[in-house]
């Protein structure tokens, strides 16, 4: 198989569209286009689904523009809680963790829960005793603030009581030339948010899936509705027990399910042929993908 595909996103919803201004649309435009270069250049060496996905992820996480790994969000308690996913599409496996601290990437300690137990989720000071046993890096506070986020934090504590729903996410999905799929998400939490909330990126089958057999799914928005709808999960059971398209079904998920319930979001996929789907219903989603026949797109607002 010749064909491979990766999509990005960096989250939606999280920032108004008057915020986006020409010279910050490039700086955001830049920081897509370096992530998806980066996954996507491991595709083209005939790199794993896995590894593309994860890379990517680990680039957006690195990068403090978006709300995972050094970018992420302050909680009530003026500290980060961080949340991410990973899953092989083609061994039907997932390593999670929530609400882990100081992790430089958090999504390599979900990659290192995939490989190296036969657990799924593991959260809190357990895994990140786990990551420190394997070597992971961890980083100091200092780290981890921004100006940016800290006075994000200081807005949303005057505007209302502790928050739990949140927004910011980055993720990655991939095909690669084997025909293996995998998906990756990781998250920073939401601004304000209190009481160990945890939302849809770790969750199996609700913010992130991947099955060899039709598609692979990163999705990001209002935690609560992704979470209900099982968002992932439905896209692939669609395609597979319904027969509808990649699109057709994201769309049916996230512009009729998620739209009718009131949440807001959007979803990035990816099917076995290097079909890719972006699909949100809100005012901002930032989102990139590019395939092995040379097609990309990228944007930011509908």
């Amino acid at each position: 198989m010749n064909n491979f595909t990766l999509a990005i996103h960096g989250g939606s919803c999280w920032i108004a569209p008057a915020e986006i201004t020409p010279e910050r649309e490039k700086i955001f435009y830049a920081a897509l286009d370096e992530a998806l270069t980066t996954g996507f250049d491991l595709l083209v060496r005939g790199g794993t689904a896995l590894d593309a996905a994860q890379t990517a992820v680990m680039y957006l996480e690195d990068n403090p523009l978006f709300n995972a790994g050094r970018g992420s969000a302050f909680n009530y308690n003026q500290f980060h809680e961080m949340d991410a996913a990973i899953m092989c599409g083609q061994r039907g496996r997932a390593g999670a963790v929530a609400n882990v601290r100081n992790v430089r990437n958090p999504v390599a300690l979900a990659r290192m829960v995939l490989d190296k137990t036969n657990n799924v989720l593991l959260t809190g000071q357990g895994a990140e005793a786990f990551g420190r046993e394997h070597n992971l890096r961890f980083e100091e506070d200092a780290y981890f603030y921004t100006e940016e986020r800290f006075q994000e934090l200081q807005r949303t504590k005057r505007q209302a009581p502790a928050c739990n729903t949140g927004k910011g996410t980055v993720g990655a999905v991939a095909l690669d030339m084997f025909g293996n799929m995998a998906a990756a998400t990781s998250t920073g939490g939401f601004p304000n948010k209190n009481y160990g909330r945890i939302g849809d990126s770790p969750i199996i089958g609700s913010g992130t899936y991947a099955n060899n057999r039709a598609c692979a799914v990163s999705c990001t928005g209002d935690g609560e509705y992704f979470m209900q709808a099982v968002a992932a999960y439905d896209v692939y059971c669609l395609m597979e027990y319904k027969g509808l398209s990649l699109r057709e079904a994201c769309e049916l998920v996230v512009l009729d399910k998620i739209n009718n319930a009131g949440g807001k979001g959007g979803m990035i996929a990816v099917d076995t042929q290097g079909n890719a789907a972006l699909v949100f219903n809100c005012d901002v989603m930032f989102r990139a993908s590019k395939d092995a026949r040379g097609e990309c797109q990228m944007g930011i607002l509908p």
